[in-house]
């Protein structure tokens, strides 16, 4: 048996399923959260032929961004409470294809609404996977590795974001904008049936008083708000994520409709632009996850002092960049530096609800920070700056969001102060292996 302790002793070398058992779900798991971003930002650089075709506003536009994170954010707590009581990884591969099939739909939409209602049912495949998927690897694998190795998989949204928006204008641009949700939703089908190779770990037991409130619907989410009140980091880290997501959505909605109506590119062009610049985005994930990691490991509230600064640094350079006399290249420079710091906090930020949060309703948990970041970060900034730009046009609407960032970082400086506290109530939590899904199909039928 292959019992690892969530606290203090769990800063060994051990993996709770085995090294290469850990790193294969950890490959399979950045695969699907990249053709997650993929399916989801493909309709970005897609914009500006809808807007010419049907004839819509920007903030209709920004509505078929901000809809994926309203239904994920609605959703992904009771999705995630199912995983974590029954299984993770089904939970994941039935979400993959339901999303997956989703995005393959939009193609054969013809108008606005049915656009629309395709586009909300991508975010119902995609509600929890975030969540869930973070709660497997990082239990998974060591605790001194998990802001490093939530980092990296949520860089994997940045890739998927890259390719999405440079597949969408290319794409796009040979085939019409109808064929590019067919080319990247059909991906995500097959990863949805490998995943069920991927080792789960059994559900832990919570003490009886949560047990008992377990069995009842009505139960759960008073104790989900329980969790909350009792759980300040959580709350406070959650809300300040959500601002700074505010800032880094807008962006990435966004950029390539700015590139075409302000630096005169063409749709493919812009959104190869705006690819680089999430792909530098990607790179400040990565490169974050492993700096904080070491730069607070012998004092981890410190994660929380440092998110702060990255969200200052993000907030800076945006307004300078849009609010300030730059234009061409010296302005898209700065646009690309600012990148680098707008989605720096997202495997940090997991990482300090992980160290919260009881591993029992650990998915739950990460849902509940899923759930705050889409409906009060991602949802907002694309519809946003949809309404700003159609007051006061794209470029003030670009710099006057990125204001948010600011609020988050007095939000994780609050959080900071309850970190300790918090992580010292579920510091002799353990954990242990479940047995394999394919190995029980085998056994089954063997039957």
């Amino acid at each position: 048996m292959n019992v690892m302790p969530d606290g203090p002793a769990a800063e060994s070398d051990d993996y709770l399923i085995g090294k290469p058992q850990a790193w294969f779900a950890f490959a399979m798991t950045f695969a699907l959260m990249m053709f997650d971003y993929i399916d989801r930002q493909v309709i970005v650089s897609l914009f500006p032929h809808i807007k010419e075709e049907w004839g819509l506003s920007d903030k209709h536009l920004g509505s078929l961004v901000s809809i994926i994170s309203i239904v994920i954010g609605l959703g992904g707590i009771p999705v995630a409470l199912l995983a974590d009581r029954i299984s993770r990884v089904k939970s994941i591969a039935i979400m993959a294809t339901i999303w997956s099939l989703a995005t393959i739909a939009c193609m054969f939409t013809h108008n606005f609404g049915q656009l629309f209602a395709a586009r909300a049912t991508v975010g119902a495949g995609e509600t929890g996977y975030g969540s869930v998927g973070s709660a497997l690897i990082s239990t998974l694998f060591p605790k001194r590795l998990r802001s490093t190795v939530l980092g990296a998989f949520f860089a994997a949204g940045s890739l998927g974001s890259v390719l999405g928006v440079m597949l969408g204008g290319m794409i796009a641009a040979h085939w019409g904008w109808r064929a590019a949700f067919g080319v990247v939703g059909i991906p995500g089908l097959m990863l949805a049936l490998l995943y069920l190779f991927v080792r789960d770990y059994k559900t832990v037991e919570l003490t009886p008083r949560q047990d008992h409130v377990a069995r009842s619907l009505t139960r759960t989410v008073k104790h989900i708000f329980n969790s909350l009140t009792h759980t300040p980091t959580l709350l406070w880290a959650c809300f300040a994520g959500a601002m700074q997501l505010v800032t880094m959505s807008t962006i990435m909605a966004w950029l390539p409709s700015f590139l075409n109506r302000f630096h005169g590119l063409n749709p493919a062009d812009a959104g190869k632009q705006t690819a680089l610049v999430i792909l530098v985005s990607a790179v400040g994930v990565i490169t974050s996850g492993i700096v904080v990691d070491r730069l607070a490991r012998r004092t981890p509230r410190y994660k929380l002092l440092l998110l702060a600064t990255l969200c200052i640094f993000t907030a800076v350079i945006f307004i300078v960049a849009f609010g300030g006399p730059y234009t061409g290249s010296t302005q898209f420079k700065l646009i690309l530096l600012g990148g680098f710091f707008m989605n720096s906090i997202i495997g940090v930020i997991v990482g300090v609800v992980m160290d919260v949060i009881h591993p029992g309703i650990r998915s739950t948990g990460a849902a509940v920070l899923a759930a705050i970041l889409n409906l009060f970060g991602l949802a907002v900034g694309p519809f946003l700056t949809g309404v700003l730009s159609d007051q006061f046009g794209l470029q003030h609407a670009l710099a006057i969001v990125p204001l948010f960032s600011v609020g988050a970082a007095v939000l994780f400086l609050i959080a900071m102060r309850s970190y300790d506290a918090d992580v010292a109530r579920i510091a002799d939590v353990k954990l242990d292996v479940a047995p394999s899904i394919t190995g029980h199909l085998s056994t089954s039928s063997a039957a």
